[in-house]
């Protein structure tokens, strides 16, 4: 492991201290690849996903688009998702990775499809 997936990892593992996600307020789990984005909802306590969303399905895949305006149709998509689970809170999770780009592009998305966090 190279010096900034391994600090990364010590970065992610400091967060997951401090926040855990509940079913009634799932922890909002952002991974981003060097081509997609990945979105889950996680009740920590029961240790399940309870929604996901990602770049890579087929109507936001469709979508000839850069990978920041993908990031918000995710957040979109996710919270479209937690709303049919009756969902309107969250704990946001940014991996390790620093809230910026593609990773804030989600957040946006999600606040703007309606959850608080």
């Amino acid at each position: 492991m190279n010096n900034k997936s391994s600090a990364r990892v010590k970065i992610k593992y400091r967060i997951r201290k401090k926040i855990s996600g509940a079913a009634a307020k799932p922890r909002l789990s952002v991974f981003r690849s060097n081509s997609d984005i990945y979105a889950q909802l996680i009740d920590d306590n029961n240790g399940v996903t309870l929604a996901a969303a990602s770049s890579r399905e087929k109507d936001i895949q469709a979508q000839k688009a850069p990978k920041i305006e993908k990031s918000k149709l995710v957040g979109a998509a996710i919270a479209r998702k937690a709303s049919e689970l009756g969902i309107t809170t969250v704990v946001f999770d940014r991996g390790g990775y620093i809230y910026h780009g593609r990773v804030k592009a989600v957040a946006e998305g999600a606040r703007e499809g309606g959850l608080v966090f």
